[in-house]
């Protein structure tokens, strides 16, 4: 039976996931949506500053710091769609919960 965004899914068409992934949306479910955030900024700031105190050697080369920084700045598009799901997971919960 197929269904539109207007009206509610029947409780028989629900999807039923697995234990692994219940685990994580129980987990997630705890941590407020704004941590997410806030984390994938920090790392952008310490990105940046890793990047600034880091130096060139004489032979043109970057010092492991740069790369150190360019680790940790990559942590920020992870920490944002771990952000989205974790909203996402919350906002399905409500709109199943209601009636």
């Amino acid at each position: 039976m197929q269904h539109t965004w207007t009206e509610p899914v029947p409780k028989s068409e629900t999807k039923i996931e697995g234990k692994a992934t219940d685990f994580i949306e129980r987990r997630t479910g705890r941590v407020p949506s704004g941590t997410y955030l806030a984390l994938a900024v920090g790392s952008m700031i310490a990105s940046a500053a890793l990047m600034l105190s880091a130096r060139r050697s004489a032979f043109g080369r970057v010092s492991g710091r740069a790369e150190l920084a360019n680790f940790v700045g990559q942590w920020a598009p992870a920490l944002l769609t771990i952000g989205v799901y974790n909203k996402l997971v919350k906002v399905e919960h409500e709109l199943l919960q209601k009636p």
